[in-house]
């Protein structure tokens, strides 16, 4: 039996009957051809989840009825990404893969020898869109209740602020002494761990030790080089299993019921 399809909307609706118009409507009408009797979820992206069932199925709306509310728990500790701008498409790859992965939020880092500069202006604002837009994508396909926030770019120097102000930070390098394996015992079981993953020319000395200066930590995942846009999904599939993320179910069934 597979998962109901997620839809996410800005807030969620407060009566128990709900029209899903516009764009989302109409992919549920035309692409995934929901028929009366099936059963959705709709998510507000902050942890709220109301289970509907299709009452009617329109040319372009589908019409809904609330059987549940609920909320779901983020898990702990929370995931920060630090993504290096990268080229082409792979940047959106590197999102996406790490918003299925369960990361709670992405930083775009401009990393001295990335490739993609995202310079102030429409450019720089559509490729920042792109990414919101990727992960919104994804969350839904992940069915997930928290949406990750794609924040603004940052430079090296505000990096390095943000990795003083999280519990822990692990920077992805190929020549780390330590392994993610032999610090697992040091990871927080609460509060934000940073992830920091450089672009495809890697993180400069200059960059190590000014992150590193600020309580960042190099680490390796094994002895494999991944690429810049998928080291994040494999480094977020380790800490799922070695911090607890990923015990037990985050589901409605466990959550608290939200008043109508």
């Amino acid at each position: 039996m597979s998962t109901p399809p997620l839809f996410l909307l800005d807030a969620l609706p407060a009566g128990d009957l709900f029209v899903l118009d516009g764009p989302q409507g109409r992919h549920g009408a035309t692409v995934k051809r929901l028929r009366a009797g099936e059963a959705v979820l709709l998510a507000d992206g902050r942890g709220g989840v109301a289970q509907a069932v299709v009452d009617a199925v329109g040319r372009d709306a589908v019409e809904l009825m609330i059987t549940a509310r609920c909320t779901v728990e983020p898990p702990a500790p929370r995931v920060l990404l630090a993504q290096a701008l990268v080229k082409g498409d792979r940047g959106e790859l590197a999102v996406e893969l790490a918003t299925e992965a369960g990361v709670d939020g992405i930083l775009p880092w401009r990393a001295a020898r990335s490739v993609a500069r995202w310079d102030g202006g429409p450019r720089g604002e559509k490729a920042l869109a792109r990414w919101r837009a990727t992960v919104r994508e994804a969350a839904k396909q992940a069915r997930r209740s928290w949406l990750p926030v794609v924040e603004e770019p940052v430079t090296t120097a505000v990096l390095a602020r943000r990795v003083r102000a999280a519990d822990a930070t692990l920077v992805l390098h190929e020549g780390a002494a330590d392994g993610l394996l032999e610090i697992a015992g040091e990871l927080p079981v609460t509060g934000e761990v940073l992830l920091v993953v450089g672009p495809e020319g890697g993180i400069t000395d200059v960059e190590l030790d000014e992150l590193g200066a600020a309580g960042a930590r190099p680490v390796r995942l094994g002895a494999e080089v991944l690429r810049a846009s998928t080291a994040a999904a494999v480094a977020l599939g380790a800490l799922g299993v070695l911090t607890g993320r990923w015990a037990g179910r985050r589901s409605c069934g466990a959550a608290t019921d939200l008043p109508r």
